[in-house]
């Protein structure tokens, strides 16, 4: 596990890094060659050095084994930090709008190739690191990498936005095409939309994350099937499984015959868990209640049964 950390670690810093140069290259050709795409594309970039700051200092901390204060463990840090990312992408949105906005009603700049070049070095540059930081994710099961690589693919739509602007604005330069200078605030402010919906995912997930929504039916199922491959469990009663971090927690309720004593229910039980665990790496815990199964009976829901009303009985069949 140290190893993996370490690992997901060493493609954080990657992403640090690359984005504190992008961030330089960007601000020092825009601002030379006066290119509004590019200079908010630079801020949006310097927004990103703090993204992955704040990546890396989450993936530490969530890596801390349980303490005394924390008894589940730190894992929800880096759900934290993917809503802080998604923030400063909307801080950088807004940004960009205000830049862009204010460009259509100032002066026309003449178009440099050396700002195209620059947007168009940055676009293939993020990709690679997107593509690099996204298998990361997965391999390390990282959430904060996941959405630093997300971070890259905004970076993306932006460079190639900024690129696409200035070639316009370049073509129509040399062909003397009227407005055509105004293509480079136009595309920072249609990038702006993809970038500001790609922050709302990631907000919306972490803060679903944060509050404890429960993992998407179709999983559940899966588990489900995994507990009722067992022949002495007659029926799963209740199951939540929810996130925590990059693990995922599951409570169950589980009917098994009464007649069992407390050493075979904890026997099957432990079984359970182990093959849930197994066939599932990212399962981190396994809680389960035991609620006894009648033949000959009819079985009343448990009330804390969240799609049922309490009052009401269902014969198992």
């Amino acid at each position: 596990m140290a190893y993996e950390n370490s690992k997901a670690l060493f493609a954080a810093w990657v992403s640090l890094i690359s984005n504190f140069f992008l961030t330089l290259i960007k601000i020092i050709f825009g601002l030379f060659f006066q290119s509004t795409a590019l200079i908010a594309d630079g801020v949006h970039n310097g927004g990103d050095v703090i993204a992955s700051i704040a990546t890396i200092g989450s993936m530490k901390l969530s890596s801390h084994p349980a303490d005394r204060e924390h008894p589940y463990g730190h894992g929800k840090a880096e759900d934290v930090s993917t809503a802080f990312i998604g923030l400063i992408l909307i801080a950088a949105v807004t940004f960009l709008v205000y830049d862009a906005v204010k460009s259509l009603f100032s002066p026309e700049h003449a178009v440099s190739i050396w700002a195209l070049l620059a947007a168009l070095v940055s676009a293939i540059w993020k990709w690679f690191l997107y593509v690099y930081t996204y298998k990361a994710s997965i391999t390390y099961h990282s959430k904060s990498l996941a959405a630093t690589a997300s971070d890259h693919l905004a970076d993306i739509y932006a460079s190639f936005a900024a690129a696409i602007g200035l070639s316009i604005g370049w073509i129509g330069q040399i062909l003397h095409l009227p407005y055509t200078n105004y293509s480079d605030p136009i595309a920072g402010i249609v990038v702006s939309i993809l970038v500001l919906r790609i922050a709302f995912i990631m907000m919306i997930k972490a803060t679903n994350v944060l509050m404890e929504s429960s993992v998407n039916q179709d999983q559940q199922e899966h588990y489900i099937k995994v507990f009722m491959s067992f022949p002495e469990v007659k029926k799963v009663d209740i199951l939540r499984a929810r996130e925590h971090g990059n693990a995922i927690l599951i409570d169950a309720q589980i009917r098994l015959p009464a007649s069992f004593n407390i050493q075979q229910g904890d026997d099957i039980t432990e079984a359970i868990r182990q093959r849930v665990m197994q066939e599932f790496p990212d399962v981190e815990e396994v809680l389960i209640h035991i609620n006894p199964w009648y033949a000959d009976r009819e079985i009343i829901e448990p009330e804390s049964v969240p799609h049922l009303n309490n009052n009401k009985i269902k014969k198992y069949r």
